[in-house]
């Protein structure tokens, strides 16, 4: 609507309430009799009805509210002095007494319009500003993911061939002092994929691709590896690990309840300095609570939900990375929410904290679980393995090391390549990358391969891709996947899971 229009439409809203005041007078001018009290007073009543409806109905526009209500309402004083009667003095003033009011209530319910109208304005720019600041927060969120997926694909890339060179390097005729050396490169390589499988595990939450493998399971067992596990590195420090015996049996994912107790001991382990740690588990009702308590620095009442956040850390300004990428207390949230478990923390500065984990009693009988034969790496496995893998390195790493378990392996970088040497030489297996070069993927590959042979050829996907959408679609395929840095211990695994040999 332009200026003019308005206008417009102003005037006649202004105009149509006075000629209605003014019919409404002339209709009094018309009715009133001096000398018949019942009907001024069913008059004063219909006006005062009618003038009481102008109030909410013409307040956003006082000009018009008064250029209606003044006619029709003044309109009984003019009537009530104009002809005197018995009781046209009470009439007259209690008229304008009631004209006083209501014009004082008209004005006041005109601020509270406009004022209404004022806030209403201010929402709307508030919810603008607040979608703004959402849409600015959600972008940045996606930048954040996607520069932590490149970083970290590129990163996985050469520490996969690393660690692959090292383990061929390993088993080569070193002197014990380059056995010292690679040890310790080998080392320093595993440390650097540790951090990495900690970003992987916060990209799977994000992700959504973990699925809970719910069972019963009794909790000693789990309680008695993550203490053998982490013993040492408390007994490095000078603490007291402890754990106290269960018998209890939980309903849950056992694979996730360690990772969330492995984030929480390895967590307390860092941020104590001296006394030590508790690894409790006891029951509450029908739930079994899981409590890992610190006697380390403790945490402030307005630093507990932010320690639950991505990369945040207490104490450590400059980033030592012995101290972690602050992300376990993020992983150990979204797995707990992952599982629907109640996870809950109570600290007091220079104190120590306790993290409880509510996980539902077992009603049933864990059922026996043997323990897989894990293959032993001495044996040669004497496969003909095809890698397809876009990186040189990964490559030649890759051709090294299957080499040395005595594998013919061949090694291409591309979906035509590796159908063309199929056409003459048949692997057993596969083993590719998930994102290869112009957008191809390792599913591809591996169904052009099936489709070239003409039967259901074995596969592994392995990627170093961590953007969450990557991972739903390499989760997705169905192929068993993964994550570069892969160790050889595992890859060896899993490639005599998929071909036994």
């Amino acid at each position: 609507m332009d200026a003019s229009n308005a206008l417009q439409r102003l005037r006649v809203s202004t105009a149509l309430p006075t000629i209605n005041g003014l019919l409404w007078a002339a209709g009094i001018w018309i009715m009133w009799v001096p000398d018949n009290l019942e009907l001024q007073l069913l008059l004063i009543l219909v006006i005062a009805g009618i003038s009481q409806g102008s109030l909410q109905t013409l307040k956003a526009h006082l000009p018009a509210l008064f250029r209606f209500f003044i006619p029709c309402v003044g309109s009984i004083v003019v009537m009530a002095f104009a002809y005197p009667g018995p009781y046209s003095l009470n009439i007259g003033v209690g008229t304008i007494l009631y004209m006083a009011w209501c014009i004082g209530f008209g004005i006041t319910a005109h601020r509270e319009f406009l004022e209404s109208i004022r806030k209403n304005f201010e929402f709307e720019e508030l919810s603008i500003s607040l979608q703004v600041q959402k849409d600015i927060a959600e972008s940045a969120i996606q930048a954040k993911s996607r520069f932590l997926a490149a970083a970290s694909h590129d990163l996985r890339q050469p520490i996969h061939a690393q660690g692959l060179f090292l383990d061929v390097l390993q088993r080569t005729n070193l002197s014990s002092a380059q056995h010292e050396l690679v040890a310790s490169a080998a080392a320093a390589c595993s440390a650097s994929a540790e951090m990495l499988n900690t970003l992987l595990d916060f990209s799977r939450i994000e992700a959504g691709v973990i699925k809970p493998q719910i069972r019963a399971f009794m909790v000693q067992p789990l309680l008695n590896k993550i203490e053998r596990e982490f013993a040492q590195q408390a007994d490095a420090k000078g603490l007291e690990y402890r754990s106290r015996e269960s018998a209890l049996a939980v309903h849950s994912d056992p694979a996730l309840i360690e990772l969330i107790l492995r984030n929480l001991v390895s967590n307390a382990i860092r941020y104590t300095e001296r006394g030590g740690l508790l690894v409790a588990c006891r029951r509450r009702g029908s739930q079994v609570v899981l409590e890992v308590f610190d006697t380390g620095i403790g945490i402030e009442a307005s630093q507990q939900r932010a320690v639950f956040r991505e990369f945040h850390q207490l104490g450590n300004p400059e980033r030592d990375r012995t101290k972690g990428l602050g992300l376990g207390l993020a992983i150990v949230d979204g797995l707990a929410r992952t599982l629907g478990h109640a996870l809950s923390l109570d600290s007091r500065r220079a104190r120590g904290s306790v993290f409880r984990l509510a996980v539902p009693l077992a009603t049933e009988a864990p059922a026996a679980r043997p323990a897989p034969a894990e293959p032993r790496m001495a044996q040669p496995l004497r496969l003909r393995v095809l890698v397809v893998d876009d990186d040189e390195s990964v490559r030649q790493s890759m051709q090294h090391l299957l080499r040395d378990w005595g594998c013919e392996c061949h090694a291409v970088e591309s979906i035509e390549d590796a159908l063309s040497l199929a056409r003459g030489w048949v692997p057993e297996v596969v083993i590719s990358d998930y994102q290869l070069r112009d957008q191809r993927t390792g599913v591809e590959v591996i169904e052009a391969l099936r489709a070239a042979v003409g039967r259901g050829l074995p596969a592994l996907l392995i990627t170093g891709d961590t953007a969450p959408q990557r991972l739903r679609e390499a989760v997705g395929s169905g192929l068993p996947l993964l994550h570069k840095p892969v160790s050889p211990s595992r890859l060896y695994r899993e490639l005599v899971t998929v071909v036994p040999c």
